[in-house]
């Protein structure tokens, strides 16, 4: 009992994903013209993106914490949190080309959501060359910080606001309507927000195992560091 309480989130995430998976793919969907069978992408494709701003948003928040009282596992959680969050954004561009070729014919569009997209990741990938350049921990942390937080606000006016400013291919962007009541319907419901919160546990999950070994990984460069100084 006691190790089902310590990993109940573990469970619900597995089962959760089981869930998706199998419904995602064997349940019914309502059949739309263009979109036909593809709509099932929305377990995969759309719930990625949900799970990245979580793990982005979570990021942001140890970056104020660090800010706020210098304390560099904050850091080290804040930039777990943006690689996991980078790796669900990478999942969502290519679970999106696959959706794109099939119902838009192409991998890849002039889309201003789509270039939206792509240039937010390049400010996020500016960021880990941005650490990777500054060898004094505390430099890297408070630069990196203050920059995860500008990334974070300057990607979602890219991903959310710019693009329903002009005319886009993506639904609910530049007029283009999202998806409603009759292509999202209960059936559809019933698996996509467990998916969302499945995603989003296993993002989590991947993120607390990259603090675990940063945290290991740091215990050894100091040890290291010890005994070399002792020599």
């Amino acid at each position: 009992m006691e190790t089902l309480k310590k990993n109940f989130s573990k469970f619900l995430c597995i089962a959760l994903l089981f869930y998706t998976i199998y419904a995602g793919l064997n349940g019914s969907v309502p059949r739309q013209p263009i979109l036909n069978e593809t709509v099932r992408n929305l377990y995969f494709h759309v719930t990625m993106w949900f799970s990245m701003i979580f793990l982005l948003g979570t990021s942001v928040y140890h970056s104020i914490q660090y800010l706020r009282k210098g304390d560099l596992q904050a850091d080290t959680k804040s930039y777990a949190y943006v690689e996991t969050g980078l790796i669900f954004a990478l999942l969502g561009l290519v679970t999106g080309s696959f959706w794109a070729k099939f119902t838009w014919g192409d991998w890849w569009t002039n889309d201003p959501k789509l270039n939206s997209v792509a240039v937010g990741l390049l400010i996020y990938l500016a960021y880990l060359l941005v650490r990777s350049s500054l060898p004094d921990d505390q430099q890297k942390a408070r630069i990196s910080s203050v920059y995860n937080i500008f990334a974070f606000v300057v990607f979602m006016v890219l991903i959310w606001i710019l693009p329903r400013m002009t005319d886009s291919l993506h639904p609910g962007n530049g007029g283009n309507p999202g998806f409603n009541s009759m292509d999202l319907d209960n059936r559809m419901r019933m698996v996509f927000y467990p998916a969302i919160i499945g995603w989003t546990l296993l993002g989590f999950w991947i993120a607390n195992l990259r603090i675990r070994i940063k945290v290991i990984e740091n215990l050894i460069e100091e040890n290291e560091s010890y005994e070399s100084e002792r020599i």
